[in-house]
């Protein structure tokens, strides 16, 4: 492979400008992460620590082997939702790893509303299930939960995706081998029940968790028995009477050992072979992606920057450098691991999308996975270019991106809008992640395209009846558009809504998507077959 050489002065004073304005961006991000991530409040935490429990990232601290990584995920889930008042929407998920085997790991937390599920925590579980499922993964359940919470059951009970899909998802699981252990850790109830009960081995700790249908109040209420928690589902009831669970726990510390000690019998499943290589450090230093971070979106960035400085020893095989230019296409490694790369360099033409296509029909026979980075404004758009097929063109590289059954990933570096979003692997398509960066936007098109094109629509249906907008209705109307675009475009409104897997330092790129290529070998990569493509 050839070493790729910038061609950056990062002593020039707009890629100055554009650090300063990142490192901004970036430790505002760092700020929120930091109080978001701490749980539920002083109170709450002072009160679940009485009662002789470890917080929920303490506990996966302690499950994973040491000195291995925890990769969070959507750890903004319902960030400036529900007055902030639940952080991280009530729950912790990641990939972590125990006695050398990834796992997927879902931790209530119960400093937040009782680790009660609303809307944004129904989709973290589920998501991490989703991951699990793809990826062979044993999942751990670090029960401590009060169920739905109630007053947002309307949105959380009912639907195809909503509570009940975690307990099919679990049926799922269990029909394909994947291993699933629960630690209740505290309440259990109702529907929730069905959590560790529907796992392959519980663990339940002592004068702590308890698992019932029916809690004591909804007891009294059907059928006038007085019971206590304890009677009715304790620790001691489900490991000597019941059977629905099969270790007992003297405390939080016990059950992580148990749990630990299961892993020692898991046998890992067959495993997908990628031929790796010695991890070198990119010959350029990562921490200059800050300079290169777009903060200007009509500023072109040449994207060989960006991979130059995540790729192993910034070694990269481009695969047709000279055609379709605004897509840049080649194979590399990220810590050791083979990977195919594809990076916008600027809007999709024809040519373009031909070229993606061969490239990813390139990967998928070679059992290669995919980093797609994006930064793209969309389709080319014109009479000249939908007279040549652009819709016709365009689709053939949808067509590959969908059907691809070697692992995509995607990392969003700058702006993602409209069709582009779903050419380079959107969240509709299926990546094994997805991350954004702490500037990156999303929306069906950027700010200023959406002002002007909502602006004239409005303009045509006044002048049908004989009015017009004044200058100052005319730019309230499009300040009012920049308005909303920014907001929902923005990353923080993306990653709360769980568009992604969360938003990275630029930095940890490289690392966190080796960590998803290491999960991804723990099933075989199924050939791929595509359908129709017109020609």
């Amino acid at each position: 492979m050839f070493t790729l050489e910038t061609k950056l002065d990062l002593n020039k004073e707009s890629l100055k400008k554009n650090y300063s304005e990142f490192i901004s961006l970036l430790n505002e991000y760092k700020t929120v992460l930091k109080k978001t991530t701490n749980g539920g409040s002083d109170k709450a935490k002072d009160l679940h620590k009485k009662r002789g429990k470890l917080l929920a990232r303490e506990r996966i601290d302690l499950l994973i082997d040491q000195n291995t990584p925890f990769l969070e995920l959507s750890p903004l889930a319902a960030y400036n939702q529900y007055d902030n008042n639940f952080p991280s929407a009530g729950i912790v998920t990641g990939l972590g790893i125990i006695h050398g085997k990834e796992v997927v790991i879902i931790a209530n937390d119960a400093t937040v509303k009782g680790g009660t599920y609303i809307k944004e925590s129904i989709k973290k579980h589920l998501r991490a299930q989703e991951i699990a499922m793809e990826n062979n993964l044993p999942c751990i359940y670090m029960v401590d939960s009060g169920g739905v919470f109630l007053p947002e059951q309307a949105n959380v009970f009912p639907d195809r995706d909503d509570f009940g899909r975690f307990f099919y998802n679990q049926a799922r699981l269990s029909a394909a081998g994947v291993p699933q252990i629960s630690i209740v850790m505290g309440s259990c109830t109702a529907g929730g029940a069905y959590v560790p009960a529907m796992s392959d081995e519980v663990i339940i700790v002592k004068n702590q968790g308890t698992i019932f249908i029916g809690g004591p109040p909804l007891v009294k209420s059907a059928t006038g028995e007085v019971v206590s928690a304890e009677e009715l589902g304790g620790a001691l009831v489900h490991t000597s009477e019941s059977g629905v669970a099969d270790h007992l726990a003297e405390n939080d510390h016990h059950a992580i050992q148990i749990c630990r000690n299961i892993f020692e019998s898991i046998s890992p499943k067959e495993r997908q072979v990628l031929e790796r290589k010695e991890i070198e450090e990119p010959l350029y230093d990562p921490e200059e992606l800050y300079y290169l971070a777009p903060m200007n979106f009509r500023k072109p960035i040449d994207s060989r920057e960006i991979i130059m400085r995540i790729v192993d020893g910034s070694k990269f095989h481009e695969f047709k450098k000279d055609y379709g230019v605004t897509l840049v296409t080649g194979f590399a490694h990220i810590m050791g691991f083979p990977v195919g790369i594809i990076a916008n360099n600027g809007v999709i033409f024809s040519e373009t999308s031909l070229k993606g296509a061969h490239f990813i029909e390139l990967c998928s026979e070679r059992k290669i996975p995919i980093l797609f980075l994006q930064n793209i404004t969309g389709f080319i758009v014109g009479k000249q270019y939908e007279r040549a097929g652009i819709a016709r063109d365009g689709s053939k590289m949808i067509n590959a991106v969908a059907n691809t059954n070697v692992p995509k990933f995607t990392v969003i570096f700058g702006g993602s809008f409209g069709a582009g979003n779903y050419a380079m692997a959107g969240r509709a398509y299926n990546p094994k992640l997805l991350f954004m960066w702490p500037n990156a936007k999303i929306s069906v098109m950027g700010g200023e395209q959406a002002a002007g094109v909502l602006t004239q629509i409005k303009e045509e249906q006044l002048k049908k009846y004989g009015k017009e907008l004044s200058p100052e209705e005319k730019s309230k109307l499009e300040k009012e558009i920049l308005e909303k675009y920014e907001k929902e475009g923005s990353a923080y409104y993306s990653t709360s809504r769980l568009w992604d897997d969360g938003i990275i330092d630029p930095v940890d790129t490289r690392k966190v998507i080796a960590m998803g290529i290491a999960t991804s070998l723990n099933r075989k990569y199924e050939d791929t077959k595509y359908g129709v493509f017109r020609m």
